[in-house]
């Protein structure tokens, strides 16, 4: 498995041993933002509930995107109340597609927090005859200090900047990057020059990610690029930065994504296929 994944049984070996790590439930779905219920109804035994709206995100202004970044401090305060120390080693899953996981993992290890994330999500754990345990868990505050900056982020003005210069993928459906269809932004199309890169397109059949030799073979057009990522809002873009990290390649991840981009003023829009 690689470095940046664990599957559901070595999960269970290591929640077995004497240094168990912390364990991270991301349940969040588009239908369904506000996944505690969800958590307390079952969830792998002694993960913490995070909450994705309101610790992995901020609210502001539309001009910020749906999902912006929180402050440095406030994350901070969210890793310490889930019990994280220093050196501790931790795992993130959820039950969708591991893209509400994925943005955990990028804002920890961006935050220098050995992180990975759980194969195939919750369904992977259950498929293994993994147990689930029922209501909250209670765990003492932690006191690990992050230190941020290391994963690359883009700015809007970067990112239109590496349209041109490099490669910016968009990881939203097809439809949504061709302009036909808009659910949730004001405006429908993309950053002009930027490649259409679903990251539906990086999973495996059934659960998981794409093997990384499928990832490698998917992505090789790619060497020796810049490469940044955005989405909606900043969400499922970490997910396709884990897959081309698996792949072999850094990108940078624009967390303003098309929420940020469609609500600034005069900023261009593309329609149609081409870049």
């Amino acid at each position: 498995m690689n470095s940046l994944l664990i599957d559901a049984r070595a999960l269970a070996v290591e929640l077995s041993s004497a240094e168990p790590p912390v364990v991270l439930d991301v349940r969040y779905r588009l239908d369904a933002p506000d996944g505690s219920a969800a958590y307390r109804a079952g969830h792998v035994p002694g993960a913490i509930y995070v909450s994705l709206d309101e610790e992995l995100a901020a609210h502001g202004a539309p001009e910020e995107g749906r999902h912006p970044l929180p402050s440095p401090e406030a994350f901070q305060r969210a890793v310490q109340r889930w019990g994280i120390d220093d050196g501790d080693r931790v795992v993130v899953y959820d039950d969708w597609n591991s893209f509400a996981a994925a943005r955990a993992w990028w804002m920890l290890s961006d935050g220098g927090v050995d992180v990975r994330v759980l194969d195939g999500g919750l369904r992977a754990w259950r498929d293994s005859g993994g147990a689930l345990e029922e209501g909250d868990v209670e765990v003492a505050p932690g006191t690990a200090t992050l230190t941020p900056g290391h994963r690359a982020r883009l700015d809007i003005d970067a990112a239109a900047e590496l349209a041109q210069t490099g490669v910016l993928l968009d990881a939203r459906a097809p439809e949504r990057y061709r302009g036909e269809v808009e659910p949730l932004d004001p405006a429908a199309g993309h950053i002009p020059g930027a490649r259409n890169a679903p990251t539906t397109e990086n999973l495996a059949a059934g659960a998981g990610l794409l093997s990384a030799g499928e990832l490698r073979e998917k992505y090789e057009e790619l060497d020796g690029e810049t490469i940044g990522v955005y989405c909606g809002s900043g969400v499922t873009a970490a997910h396709a930065v884990l897959a081309l990290a698996i792949a072999g390649h850094e990108a940078a991840l624009y967390p303003g994504s098309w929420s940020q981009w469609s609500n600034t003023p005069d900023r261009p829009v593309a329609t149609g296929d081409g870049a």
